[in-house]
C-alpha cells in the first residue's frame, strides 16, 4: 500500500524540525491513514470500553449501573462499615461513568443509532438520579452520619446534603411535591426559552430600509434576520439588524417571567432569601450580597475607563459616517474589530500560518513540560475506540508519577457536530480501594476547518485562545488528584473551575510564551517580533468597555434572580434600569435583548462567575507567572496548591491559602482593575513603537 505525503511538506519548503506531536496534529487523521494492518487488530469499543463495540452496549452499561446503584443504596441504609461519603462517591462515580459518556456520545457521535442509544441511556440514568434525590432513607442515612461524625470527609458530605436539599427532600410532603413540580416547570420553560432565543426573526421586506436589504437573506416577501450583524461595515444595516433581531417577543417574555418566578418560589421553599443565594452557595463568593458588592465596586472603577473606550470608538464612527455621530450598542463590536485590525497592521489571516494546529500543540506541550514536568504524547487508537476517524488521542505522562490520564481531541468540524468549543469529562479521577488512582478521561472539542493534504489546520488568534482555554480545563482534570470523583478536577464551583482555563489564556497572550511556538508551518520561521507584539497587545484593546458589558450582563442576571424577583413585572423595565446604572451606552427603545440571552437559563444567577474567574486568574498570573512565565517552581506550586484539589476544599479556603490573601469582593474587583491598567500601559507602549 502506497502512503501519500501531505502536499504541504513536499519540495524545498519542507520542514523537518517538527516534533512527533506537532507532526501528528499537523496531519488530519482519516480512516485511510490508519496503520496498514489495523483491520487485523482486535476491535474495542468507544473510549476502549469493550461494551461499546456496538450501540447496544449502552443498554448493558445502563443495567450494570442500575444494579450497582441498588447494591450501594442497600449498603448505605444498612449500617455501613465504611464512611458514608465513600459509598455516596461510589454511587456518583457509577452513574457518572455512564451518564457523562452517554451525554457526550449523544451530542458528538455522527451515527444516529449510537446517538439515539446514548440518549436513551441518558434518560434512564437521569431517572435513577431523580429517584436517588427523593430517596428519604438515603438522605436520612447521610444526615445522621454527619451528626454522628461517621460520614468521613465533612466538606463532601455537606455538598451531598446540599444536592439532596435542593430537591426539597428535607421538607414536609406538600412543599416537597411543590419543589418537584417547580423543578419540572423550570426545566420545561427554560428549554423552550433557549430554543426561542436562537430562532431567526422573519419580517416583511418593507421592515428593512431599502438601502440595506442586500445585507439580509430573503424568503419571498420576507427577510430572515439571524443575528445582530455585529461586524457589518454598513452602520444602517447594523442598526436594522439590532432593532429587528432584538425586538420584544411576547412568548419569550412569558417563558422568562415564568422561569424567574418559579426559581424564586423554589428558593423560598428551600429556605433562601432569593434564587441567587441558592445558586451562589458553596461558590467562591458564597452570597449574592458579596456578588453585588463586587459588581458595584468594579462598576465604579470601570466608569471613566470605559468612557475612554467609547470616546475613541465614537471618534472612529464620526470619521467613517459623519452623518451618524452617536455611538450605539450596535456599533461597539464593529469598531472594536476595526481597531484591532488597524493595530495588527496586516490582515488577521496573515497570522494564521504561524499557528498551525501542530505548532499550537507543541506550544501546549512545552508549557506542560516547563511548568509541571508532564508531556502530551500522541497515541494510536485501537479500531473502534473513536467515534470519528479525525480524532486524536493524547496520553498525559508525568516524569514523576507516570500516566495521569487521557485526552481525546475532537477538533475538526463535521456535519451534525455542534459548533461549540468545550470540555467533557468522560471519567473522573478517583482514589480506588487498592490505593491506585482511577485516571481521568476527557474530551476537548473544537470546530476547526482544514487539516487536509493541502496543509494543516491554521488557527486564528481567537481559535488559539479557545484551544488553550479548553486544554486548561483538560489539564485541570489531568492534574487533579482529589480522593473522590465527585469533587475531582473541574467538578467544583463554576468560578473556580474556570480559573485554570482563563489562566491558560494569559499564557496564550504572553509574548515570551508565544515566541516559543509560533512559527510558519511551511518555512519554520518564527513570527516576526513586531507582529507578535501587536497580536498579543490587540487582545486587550477596548478591554474596559468589554468588561463593563460583562458587569452589566452579570448585574442584570443578579437582579432577575434577586429578592426583587418576587415582585414580578416586565423584564424589559428591569433591563432598562440596570443598563442605565451599569453600562455607558443607552438602552435602545423597543428592544428586549434579554429575550435572546440564553445564559439566563444555563447560568441562572451565576453569569458573574466568569468575571470572578478572570480576577482570580489575574491574581495568580501577577503573583506567580508574570515575571517568569515558564517557572517550574510556580507551576509546581499551582499544581500542588490549587489544581490537584479540584473541589475537595471549599474554594474560599483553597484560594486564600494558595494566593496568601483574603478573597473579598474588594480584592477581586481591584484585581480586574489592575489587569485593565496593566494592559492599557502595554498597549500604549505598542502604539508608541508603531508610530516611530
Amino acid at each position: 500500500m502506497k502512503l501519500l505525503k501531505p502536499l504541504w511538506v513536499t519540495g524545498k519548503r519542507r520542514v523537518s524540525t517538527w516534533s512527533p506531536l506537532a507532526t501528528a496534529f499537523n496531519t488530519r487523521p482519516t480512516s485511510r491513514s490508519r496503520p496498514i494492518f489495523d483491520s487485523l487488530r482486535e476491535r474495542t469499543g468507544l473510549f476502549n470500553k469493550p461494551e461499546l463495540t456496538s450501540f447496544e452496549g449502552f443498554h448493558l452499561l445502563k443495567e450494570q449501573a442500575i444494579t450497582a446503584t441498588d447494591r450501594l443504596i442497600d449498603e448505605a441504609t444498612s449500617n455501613p462499615t465504611r464512611p458514608m461519603v465513600d459509598i455516596f462517591d461510589e454511587l456518583s462515580d457509577t452513574l457518572c461513568k455512564v451518564a457523562d459518556l452517554a451525554e457526550f456520545v449523544r451530542i458528538a457521535h455522527p451515527q444516529p443509532h449510537f446517538a439515539s442509544a446514548a440518549e436513551e441511556a441518558c434518560i434512564s440514568v437521569s431517572g435513577v438520579v431523580e429517584k436517588l434525590n427523593t430517596h428519604k432513607g438515603l438522605y436520612e442515612a447521610l444526615r445522621d452520619s454527619v451528626k454522628r461524625g461517621t460520614c468521613g470527609d465533612q466538606h463532601l458530605a455537606e455538598l451531598f446534603l446540599f444536592d439532596f436539599e435542593q430537591s426539597g427532600i428535607q421538607l414536609p410532603e406538600g412543599p416537597r411535591q411543590r419543589v418537584v413540580a417547580l423543578n419540572d416547570l423550570i426545566l420545561q420553560t427554560g428549554q423552550q426559552f433557549m430554543a426561542g432565543a436562537a430562532k431567526p426573526r422573519r419580517v416583511p421586506r418593507e421592515a428593512i430600509p431599502q438601502n440595506v436589504r442586500q445585507f439580509f437573506s430573503s424568503e419571498g416577501e420576507h427577510v430572515m434576520v439571524s443575528g445582530v450583524y455585529a461586524e457589518c461595515g454598513e452602520a444602517a444595516a447594523r442598526e436594522a439588524a439590532y432593532r429587528l433581531y432584538l425586538a420584544p417577543d411576547q412568548r419569550q417574555e412569558q417563558l422568562l417571567s415564568a422561569t424567574l418566578q418559579a426559581r424564586h418560589q423554589l428558593a423560598d421553599l428551600c429556605g433562601f432569601r432569593c434564587y441567587a443565594d441558592r445558586a451562589i452557595k458553596a461558590s467562591t463568593m458564597e452570597t449574592s450580597a458579596n456578588v453585588q458588592q463586587f459588581l458595584d465596586i468594579l462598576s465604579d472603577n470601570l466608569h471613566d475607563r470605559a468612557n475612554i473606550d467609547f470616546e475613541a470608538m465614537a471618534a472612529m464612527k464620526r470619521k467613517e459616517t459623519p452623518y451618524q455621530k452617536s455611538l450605539m450598542c450596535w456599533d461597539t463590536p464593529y469598531f472594536t474589530h476595526k481597531a484591532k485590525t488597524q493595530l495588527l497592521n496586516v490582515a488577521s489571516s496573515d497570522f494564521n500560518p504561524y499557528f498551525s494546529l501542530g505548532a499550537c500543540m507543541e506550544g501546549l506541550n512545552m508549557l506542560c513540560q516547563e511548568l509541571y514536568g508532564i508531556t502530551l504524547q500522541s497515541e494510536q487508537m485501537l479500531p473502534g475506540e473513536s467515534w470519528s476517524p479525525d480524532v486524536y488521542k493524547l496520553a498525559v505522562v508525568s516524569e514523576r508519577d507516570g500516566l495521569l490520564g487521557h485526552i481525546y481531541c475532537d477538533l475538526y468540524e463535521r456535519p451534525g457536530k455542534p459548533h461549540q468549543d468545550c470540555h467533557f469529562t468522560i471519567r473522573g479521577g478517583k482514589l480506588l480501594p487498592d490505593g491506585s488512582y482511577q485516571n481521568p478521561i476527557v474530551v476537548v472539542m473544537l470546530s476547526l476547518s482544514g487539516g487536509h493534504r493541502s496543509g494543516p489546520a491554521l488557527l486564528g488568534a481567537g481559535a488559539v485562545d479557545n484551544l488553550f482555554h479548553e486544554l486548561g480545563h483538560a489539564l485541570h482534570s489531568m492534574l487533579a488528584r482529589a480522593p473522590h470523583q465527585h469533587v475531582a478536577g473541574t467538578r467544583c464551583a463554576t468560578d473556580l473551575a474556570e480559573l485554570p482555563s482563563v489562566l491558560m489564556e494569559h499564557f496564550a497572550a504572553c509574548p515570551d510564551v508565544v515566541r516559543r511556538f509560533a512559527r510558519h508551518f511551511q518555512t519554520g520561521a518564527p513570527m516576526p517580533e513586531d507582529m507578535l507584539q501587536r497580536l498579543c497587545a490587540s487582545k486587550h484593546l477596548f478591554g474596559a468597555s468589554e468588561m463593563q458589558l460583562q458587569v452589566f450582563y452579570s448585574a442584570l442576571d443578579q437582579q432577575y434572580h434577586g429578592r426583587e424577583a418576587a415582585r414580578g413585572g416586565d423584564t424589559t423595565d428591569v433591563l432598562r434600569q440596570v443598563q442605565k446604572r451599569y453600562y455607558g451606552l443607552p438602552y435602545v427603545d423597543d428592544t428586549a435583548w434579554q429575550h435572546r440571552f440564553s445564559h439566563l437559563i444555563g447560568y441562572g444567577a451565576k453569569y458573574y462567575s466568569y468575571l470572578i474567574s478572570r480576577a482570580l486568574a489575574w491574581a495568580v498570573w501577577r503573583r506567580h507567572f508574570a515575571a517568569e512565565p515558564l517557572s517550574r517552581s510556580a507551576g509546581e506550586a499551582l499544581r500542588q496548591g490549587l489544581l490537584r484539589h479540584g473541589g475537595s476544599i471549599p474554594p474560599q479556603i483553597l484560594l486564600r491559602d494558595y494566593l496568601e490573601t483574603e478573597i473579598t469582593p474588594h480584592t477581586l474587583a481591584m484585581a480586574l482593575t489592575e489587569e485593565l491598567d496593566y494592559h492599557r500601559d502595554q498597549l500604549d507602549t505598542v502604539f508608541k513603537l508603531a508610530n516611530k
